[in-house]
């Protein structure tokens, strides 16, 4: 495997352009994406209902980079399994960054449907009319569906491979470029500036490597042409006498701003991961509001706790141990912590007084933008890890950033 090769496949999915297939059973959402991919990533037959779960492919596209493609069930399954599948495909509409809506003829009151569904959420839509080698007037069809849908859409056929190159091109045009090209370090830094990154390696640090929010800001200010010196907290007093004037940024682990908060220079900045990620892949003045609602709990209160990750926790772990026993430090033990993990998450929040997210290191940023949109329509605070823990410290406004 070449260096490119295996650079191309180490990039998270979470940072790639999501990419769905929707449509109804059997007009060859599958095809679709096996001529798109050149692969057969998905299975393809003529019985209806062939795929079950989103299938998940991760390819290049040139010049928009990295793409997770996603196919989906058809959305007309019918039955328990196929409401089933239906869940699943309806869990994949608050992650996909753009939509390729596969029709095999003029637009039926399903295809409507999940339109509206795609364009509440603001998606980007590429409209495919598939299967157009079998059709008598593609023409003609695809003036229909302009009609229904108002979206021109691009003839093709997986089986010929006619129009494949136009629907590649499609995609690239309604690209939402700026999701796979926002700055982690933003306006932070500059070229040349040194920069400190301060990072615990406990033990649920992953063994022999790095947590992505600390590989992904490195691999960031390195793209922004800073100079970077990493080190541990109980040697951040000697990585500070090694550098010749204070660094102009020092970014730490929201568990360790304490001891880092009492050793930073005041020239330098200080911030965390956390709240880099929550401002990539979130809204952080959304979140810096949200923890506010933190000096208003009472022991009678009930948060909830929420991982991207679905990780075996350890012990001392940041969400479910140290979090909570902070909290109820500072409320009373009564307090009530609910913990959901991965992409669990309750379609009911009212119940909650206060949301406390993660950094969503493994989310793209469309699925934790529609998390905070789903808390703000019910009337529930959110916010992440470092805010809380910066709120609970007294910090959170000596922070860049926050």
């Amino acid at each position: 495997m070449d260096n490119a090769t295996s650079d191309f496949n180490a990039t998270p999915q979470a940072t790639r352009l999501h990419v769905a297939i929707y449509g109804r059973r059997n007009v060859g959402k599958s095809s679709i994406i096996n001529a798109l991919t050149g692969q057969q990533v998905s299975l393809v037959a003529d019985v209806p209902g062939t795929t079950t779960d989103p299938v998940r492919r991760a390819m290049e596209l040139h010049p928009i980079g990295p793409c997770l493609f996603i196919d989906t069930a058809g959305f007309d399954d019918e039955g328990v399994v196929g409401s089933l599948r239906n869940k699943r495909t309806r869990e994949v509409l608050a992650q996909t960054d753009l939509a390729l809506l596969v029709l095999d003829g003029p637009a039926q009151p399903d295809d409507k449907a999940w339109l509206d569904l795609l364009q509440q959420q603001e998606t980007p839509i590429v409209v495919v009319l598939n299967q157009v080698d079998k059709q008598p007037d593609p023409d003609g069809i695809a003036a229909q569906i302009k009609a229904q849908l108002g979206i021109a859409p691009v003839l093709a056929s997986a089986t010929t491979g006619m129009g494949i190159d136009d629907v590649r091109q499609a995609i690239i045009l309604a690209s939402p470029q700026a999701t796979v090209e926002r700055s982690i370090t933003g306006d932070m830094v500059k070229p040349g500036d040194s920069v400190l990154l301060v990072m615990p390696q406990d033990r649920q640090a992953p063994k022999g490597r790095l947590i992505l929010p600390q590989v992904q800001t490195i691999r960031d200010l390195l793209d922004n042409g800073c100079i970077i010196t990493c080190c541990t907290p109980d040697q951040m007093e000697h990585a500070l006498a090694t550098l010749r004037q204070p660094p102009a940024l020092v970014i730490t682990d929201s568990q360790v701003f304490a001891e880092v908060y009492r050793l930073c220079p005041e020239e330098s900045r200080l911030t965390s991961f956390s709240i880099l990620m929550a401002a990539w892949k979130g809204d952080l003045a959304v979140m810096l509001d949200g923890a506010k609602a933190l000096d208003t709990l009472t022991p009678q209160s009930r948060v909830l706790i929420a991982e991207a990750c679905t990780h075996a926790p350890l012990s001392e772990d940041i969400g479910r141990e140290k979090i909570p026993a902070l909290l109820r430090k500072r409320v009373g033990q009564s307090l009530q912590v609910d913990v959901v993990a991965g992409r669990d998450f309750p379609a009911d929040l009212t119940g909650y007084d206060v949301i406390i997210h993660c950094g969503a290191c493994m989310f793209n940023r469309r699925y934790m933008l529609s998390r905070i949109r789903q808390a703000q329509q019910q009337g529930v605070p959110i916010t992440n890890y470092g805010l809380t823990i910066a709120h609970l410290k007294g910090i959170l406004r000596s922070l860049h950033g926050a």
